[in-house]
């Protein structure tokens, strides 16, 4: 199975797609980037009300459909207060840890006067002046957003068109290693994605014979937990999310592997989904790792929450340091891409 002449085009899309800015609510540029994507490769994708986007990738005859789902969203935050000395506080999308945050060049994109460039630091940042800056507890009422302009006062901020409820961005800092190495804010789930559209390209390249009908659905509301709760074709019985795989103590995944997710804290994946992406890895001698993951949701679950009666799975690329600033590697993308190739046939 040649997976490796779709790597390039996949790290390709994913710096692509992290260099737009997606905090949860404001994912209109990705999604637009998206269906001009899908377009390319000669889909027809359609952007749902919500704002996400769904394409039919895959065509077979029957109703036993499945549905892959990754989201384009991203943590972030939003502005909740413009202080009497014009720096912002902030209040964060999604999981977003200030103790992660702190010291990260970010953007604020106003509604109607552009984008402004800070960074988010803890207040009295200077080592050198101030006495408590060990002992402080980060948090985001310990924390602010120290503009790039010449602002002194909240008027100063305001007259630059800054406020309450515009979005912040933190910069994702993209490397990729000469080792193979994956690191960026944001992999979650934007690797994800970006494996999606190589697995459509796979699809419009080699034109296999499809068992069932296979759509994508990129969610933009996952990290606030409603990201796949619509837009589930009539044809589906079955939702896998293509998310990240945790890696951390006492689970089995690394950063090179796919991971199958037997459990997270919404409970049990179906049953004969993972025993069936088990089997699809074994026998194709794919590198996975089966896990349980102690703190995570996904989309399908969101899926399976708003009423849809079918089965679910997760799988994803190990991600290490999860929410903060984040490590994956090549060989997990080709694990990942091999698996959906192998278990949807």
């Amino acid at each position: 199975m040649n997976t490796e002449k779709y790597l390039d085009y996949i790290l390709s899309q994913l710096q692509n797609l992290l260099a737009i800015d997606s905090p949860s609510g404001c994912c209109r540029e990705a999604a637009a980037y998206l269906c001009r994507e899908y377009e390319a490769l000669g889909y027809h994708p359609v952007q749902t009300t919500k704002g996400g986007v769904l394409v039919q990738v895959g065509e077979a005859p029957g109703d036993d459909g499945v549905l892959l789902e990754a989201h384009t969203d991203t943590l972030g935050a939003v502005v909740s207060q413009i202080k009497e000395n014009g720096r912002l506080v902030l209040s964060p999308v999604g999981g977003m840890n200030a103790n992660n945050a702190e010291a990260e060049n970010c953007r604020i994109l106003t509604r109607f006067n552009g984008i402004y460039e800070g960074t988010f630091q803890l207040v009295n940042a200077s080592v050198h002046v101030n006495s408590d800056y060990s002992r402080t507890e980060r948090s985001y009422s310990t924390m602010e957003v120290v503009l790039d302009e010449d602002v002194a006062s909240r008027s100063d901020a305001e007259k630059l068109g800054i406020m309450n409820g515009d979005f912040v961005a933190f910069d994702p800092r993209t490397v990729i290693t000469s080792s193979g190495y994956i690191k960026s804010r944001f992999l979650d789930d934007k690797l994800s994605v970006a494996i999606l559209l190589g697995y459509a390209r796979y699809l419009a390249e080699e034109k296999p014979a499809l068992q069932r009908p296979v759509w994508q659905h990129i969610t933009v509301y996952e990290e606030v937990g409603h990201g796949g709760s619509s837009s589930v074709p009539a044809q589906v019985n079955e939702a896998i999310s293509v998310d990240m795989g945790c890696v951390g103590e006492g689970l089995s995944c690394t950063e090179r592997m796919v991971s199958i997710c037997a459990k997270d804290s919404g409970g049990p994946y179906n049953y004969d989904v993972v025993t069936a992406l088990v089997k699809a890895a074994r026998e194709n001698g794919i590198d996975y790792a089966v896990d349980v993951y102690p703190h995570y949701g996904s989309d399908v679950e969101a899926t399976l929450q708003a009423g849809s009666d079918l089965r679910h799975g997760l799988i994803g690329p190990g991600v290490y340091a999860s929410h903060g600033y984040e490590r994956s590697h090549k060989d997990g993308v080709k694990n990942t891409l091999a698996l959906l190739i192998s278990y949807l046939g």
